[in-house]
Formats: C-alpha cells, structure tokens, sequence
C-alpha cells in the first residue's frame, strides 16, 4: 500500500513520515519506524501498530479507535484529541505523551508506562489501568480549578496565616 509516496507495510521505516488525515484503517504496521511522523488526524481505526515506534508522532485527532498498539513506543506522543477507543496499549510507553482530551473508552492499558502523561480531560471511563504506571501522571492542572474554589482556598490560607501568628505569640 503506497501513502503520500510512503510505503506502508510490517517493519517500514516511515521517520518523520508525512502522513497527516492518511487513510490507514486497518493498516498492518508491526514494528514500523514511525518516531516524529505526522499522523494528524489520520484514520487508523483497527490498524495493528504492535511493537511500532511512535516516539515523538503527531497523532493530534487521529482515529485510533479499536487499533492494536501493544508493546508500541508513543513516549513523548501528541495524541491530543485522539479517539483510542478500546485501543489495545498493554504495555505500550506512553511517557511523556500529551493524551489531553483523548478518549480512552474501554482502552486496554494494562501494564503501560504512563509516567509524566497528560491525561488531562481524557476519558477513562471503564479504561483497564491494572499495574500500569501513573507516576507523575498529570490529570487536571491547578489552574483549571473552579473560581469558587481558587477563592475559598485564599481564605483557609488568610487563616491558617492567622492561626500560624497567634501561635507565635502565645509562644513567645
């Protein structure tokens, strides 16, 4: 199958391919090369990326939903607003990738490398998470905060600073 003059089969060294709104549903693409490739907003529904290296691809709006990305390497991905429903990323590394606003439906997570991830408004409703790695997984900024909240927060900090002050001074 040729793409944008790419040619795309198992194993295929596509670095910093330009693949961006390629239709490649259903594309076998085991162990491709795929670091830095620009898959924006490509359709890659129930496409096999098993053991593919996505290190550093755009997948910003990519269809994703159903594919097969077990074992995959998508550190440092951008997969804003990427659709991965019931994707299979058991044990995929995803450290370091941008998943704001994705859909994770029912995505298969299972033993995949999340470590400093933005999952920031993704949905992970009924998502499999089971002994994966969610250190410094980031899920909502301090500055998305509620006003109202921002506000109360200002004023529990106004008292315990005058907490704090009489406490001084029945101390000295």
């Amino acid at each position: 199958m040729n793409v944008n003059g790419y040619e795309i089969k198992p194993y295929a060294n596509l670095r910093g391919a330009y693949l961006a709104g390629a239709n490649l549903k259903g594309a076998y693409l085991a162990g491709a090369n795929l670091m830095d490739a620009d898959l924006k907003g490509a359709d890659l529904w129930g496409a096999y990326l098993g053991a593919a290296d996505l290190e550093d691809a755009v997948l910003t709006d990519a269809d994703l939903r159903g594919a097969v990305l077990k074992g995959a390497n998508l550190a440092g991905a951008d997969l804003r607003i990427a659709d991965l429903k019931g994707a299979k990323l058991e044990g995929a590394n995803l450290e370091g990738a941008n998943l704001w606003g994705a859909d994770l439906y029912r995505a298969n997570l299972e033993g995949a490398n999340l470590e400093g991830a933005n999952l920031e408004g993704a949905n992970l409703v009924d998502a499999d998470l089971e002994g994966a790695n969610l250190a410094g997984t980031i899920l909502e900024k301090k500055d998305d905060k509620d006003p109202k909240i921002k506000e109360l927060e200002e004023e529990l900090k106004k008292y315990k600073d005058i907490v704090k002050s009489l406490k001084d001074l029945l101390n000295s």
